[in-house]
C-alpha cells in the first residue's frame, strides 16, 4: 500500500561559507528563534515541554549546506516561512541568507513490491552508549541482526508519525559501519552505508535517535 504525503526541501546559502564548527543545532535554534510561534520548527508545546513525536520539519547540514525537509504539515510550514534577507546567528557568526531554494512535492510513503536502496548520508544513532556495549559483545551476525531489527523499528516509528499505518512485513538487509558521532557534547556512535528495504523513504527524511538534528538522513541510491 502507497499513500502520497507533501514534502518539502528548503535550501539556505548565505552571504559566505559555513564555518567547519557550525553544528546542526545552531541551525535549529536560529530558525526557530524567529518563529517562536511556530512550534514545528522546535517541538516545543506552548506550555514550554518537548514534544516527543516524529519530527516534520527536520534540519541538516551536509557538506557545508544547510537545508531543511518538511513532511506534511512541515512541508507546508516551509512553503511560507519567509527567511529571505533573514540573519542567523550559527554557532559565535551571523549569516545572512542571500538565496533560498524550494522544492515541493507529493512523494510516495510505504510498502513496496520490490527492495528499494538508500543509503545514510549522515550517522544513523542506532545505538545509545550502553547497547552498544552489548552490541559489540555479539558476533557478527548477531550484530547484523541487532541493527536490522532497530532499522524496521526505526521505520516503523517514522510511519506512526507520519501517520502511515504498516500492514505487512518490511524486510531489511544493510550494509554499514561504526563511525563516531556527537550528541549535545556526549560522544556517541553512529552508522554509515547502505541498505535495501520493502518501504519508500522521501529523501533527506531521518531514522533513529536526534533526526530532528539531522542524524539518521537518508537519499535514495538511483
Amino acid at each position: 500500500m502507497n499513500n502520497k504525503i507533501s514534502h518539502s526541501i528548503l535550501k539556505l546559502r548565505f552571504d559566505r561559507p559555513l564555518d567547519r564548527a557550525v553544528k546542526v543545532k545552531d541551525l535549529r535554534g536560529a530558525v526557530a528563534n524567529l518563529y517562536p510561534e511556530k512550534h514545528l520548527l522546535h517541538q516545543h508545546r506552548e506550555d514550554g515541554k518537548l514534544d516527543y513525536c516524529y519530527p516534520l520539519v527536520q534540519y541538516k547540514i551536509i557538506n557545508g549546506e544547510c537545508l531543511l525537509a518538511g513532511f506534511k504539515e512541515g512541508a507546508e510550514l516551509l512553503t511560507n516561512l519567509d527567511l529571505a534577507a533573514k540573519t542567523l546567528l550559527l554557532g559565535r557568526q551571523s549569516y545572512t541568507i542571500i538565496t533560498k531554494e524550494l522544492e515541493f512535492h507529493y512523494i510516495s510513503l510505504g510498502i513496496t513490491d520490490t527492495l528499494q536502496q538508500y543509503r545514510f548520508i549522515t550517522p544513523w544513532l542506532a545505538l545509545n552508549q550502553k547497547n552498544y556495549q552489548e552490541w559489540q559483545g555479539l558476533s557478527k551476525v548477531e550484530k547484523q541482526e541487532r541493527l536490522k531489527r532497530t532499522l524496521i523499528g526505526n521505520i516503523l516509528s517514522m510511519a506512526k508519525g507520519l501517520e502511515y499505518v504498516v500492514t505487512e512485513e518490511i524486510k531489511a538487509n544493510l550494509d554499514v559501519r561504526p563511525v563516531p558521532a556527537t550528541l549535545k557534547g556526549v560522544p556517541m556512535i553512529g552508522f554509515l552505508g547502505k541498505f535495501q528495504v520493502n518501504f519508500r523513504i522521501p529523501d533527506y527524511l531521518g531514522l533513529g535517535k536526534s533526526v530532528s538534528r539531522g542524524f539518521g538522513t537518508v537519499i535514495n541510491r538511483k
